[in-house]
């Protein structure tokens, strides 16, 4: 009886690998050159996903490698910290937006060239809804030795004419996003260190009428933040420009900038003439006569559901426009006034004002000198109030008394709110 020993004692017909997982392993390794795998069936596709290079270029890899596992890999690879929910919990999304994000931070103005951007564009505009820009480089302008010395006796038509833009250009870029809804700017550069000059925190003009002509050209966009930029009621004004007309946009945030009363009242023109439901100028300069403004838009805005005037100066005058057109509006629900020198000429104003309206669900006042007065004018207002279920009125000096009686009746209406809200509930899946 003859027997045959095979030399590898450890070999079995087991270990040897299926056809098809040879032929699946030859489409990782030749995916550039042919990246083709739609007939397979979802695990052979899950199986060459985890085991391609997360180094393919792009253009490959863009438009046909579906959302999964490997958009996962190219962004746990690219970055530490990767919170998928904040963007759709899509891989693919948060890869597309980080990418655009890093390309535009970095750009420099005469020294990246814009083809690095635009031929990007047709590989992420179906996954970009969001940018969120921190930073936007300035031009360099710094000349060395005898360069400089000779541009400043010669007075050189490029010392003259300046760069050819101060930042970023959106407008060519936010019109071939078909798909962004929301943009998040600050003209501002990080971890500049020892190198900081006020010109690095700047808006300029030409950025201004550049970045308003490409918000009028996206039409899909519906929430604008613009925070920490310098933009002052000149670029106020001429951004409203471009947005009054604007068929989808919902939000408009400028807070932390240097818009006083004549860019209030622009914003004033542009709630009469848009659909804003959320407006937040906190931390500016507008004081009374800007107020009047918005509050004369406000009286007549079916629209609007937050307004958000923290840190202002709005004083008295301010203060008691805004109360009276809360006597004849009846959309705002988010009142936010903080900080703002108001004293008890305001207190009084509003509670007239919280008899009559009710809409207004939250009201902050803190850190005002409305005083022992304005506190017994409002708590005499929310005795009779049913829709209010948020006051803050800590630090505004009134009584321990008031105080305690307004936080009791708004934590009534928000019991009640509650109620409400489980009868609607309950009848819904009745």
């Amino acid at each position: 009886m003859r027997r045959t020993i095979a030399e590898d004692p450890d070999w079995s017909l087991v270990t040897v690998p299926n056809l098809s997982v040879f032929c699946l392993h030859s489409i990782v390794r030749n995916f550039e050159e042919h990246p083709s795998y739609e007939d397979l069936p979802p695990n052979q596709k899950d199986f060459v996903e985890e085991r391609l290079s997360p180094s393919l270029p792009l253009h490959v890899t863009a438009n046909t490698i579906h959302d999964g596992v490997y958009w996962e890999r190219c962004c746990k690879r690219r970055w530490e910290l990767c919170v998928v929910s904040l963007y759709g919990h899509s891989w693919k999304r948060m890869f597309f937006e980080r990418h655009l994000e890093n390309v535009i931070e970095l750009f420099i103005p005469d020294v990246t060239g814009q083809c690095i951007v635009l031929e990007l564009v047709p590989l992420c505009k179906n996954y970009v809804k969001r940018l969120n820009i921190s930073q936007l480089l300035p031009p360099i302008r710094e000349l060395q030795g005898e360069e400089e010395e000779s541009c400043s006796a010669l007075g050189s038509d490029d010392e003259r004419d300046g760069p050819s833009m101060d930042h970023f250009d959106f407008s060519i870029l936010l019109h071939l996003l078909t798909n962004l809804e929301e943009l998040h700017l600050s003209y501002a550069v990080q971890q500049c260190g020892m190198n900081f000059q006020w010109n690095m925190v700047e808006m300029t003009n030409r950025d201004c009428e550049s970045l308003g002509k490409a918000l009028k050209s996206c039409k899909t966009l519906k929430l604008l933040k613009l925070q920490q930029s310098h933009v002052d009621d000149k670029k106020c004004r001429m951004l409203v420009k471009y947005l009054l007309d604007h068929p989808s946009l919902r939000e408009l945030d400028f807070s932390y900038n240097l818009i006083g009363d004549e860019g209030a009242r622009a914003l004033g023109k542009l709630l009469t003439q848009s659909k804003l439901e959320t407006l937040n100028m906190s931390s500016n300069q507008i004081r009374g006569p800007g107020a009047k403004a918005i509050a004369h838009a406000l009286s007549g805005n079916p629209a609007l559901l937050s307004l958000n005037l923290r840190l202002n100066l709005l004083g008295d005058e301010g203060g008691e426009a805004i109360a009276k057109a809360l006597m004849s509006n009846n959309t705002l629900q988010h009142l936010h006034l903080p900080a703002n020198r108001m004293t008890r000429p305001t207190a009084v104003a509003l509670s007239e004002a919280l008899l009559q309206n009710k809409s207004l669900k939250t009201l902050n006042l803190c850190c005002n000198q409305l005083g022992v007065d304005g506190g017994k004018a409002l708590e005499e207002a929310m005795s009779s109030n049913s829709t209010l279920t948020s006051c803050d009125i800590y630090q505004t000096e009134v009584d321990e008394q008031s105080f305690s009686f307004i936080n009791r009746v708004v934590r009534t209406n928000q019991e009640e709110e509650r109620r409400a809200d489980e009868l609607k509930t309950d009848e819904l899946i009745n």
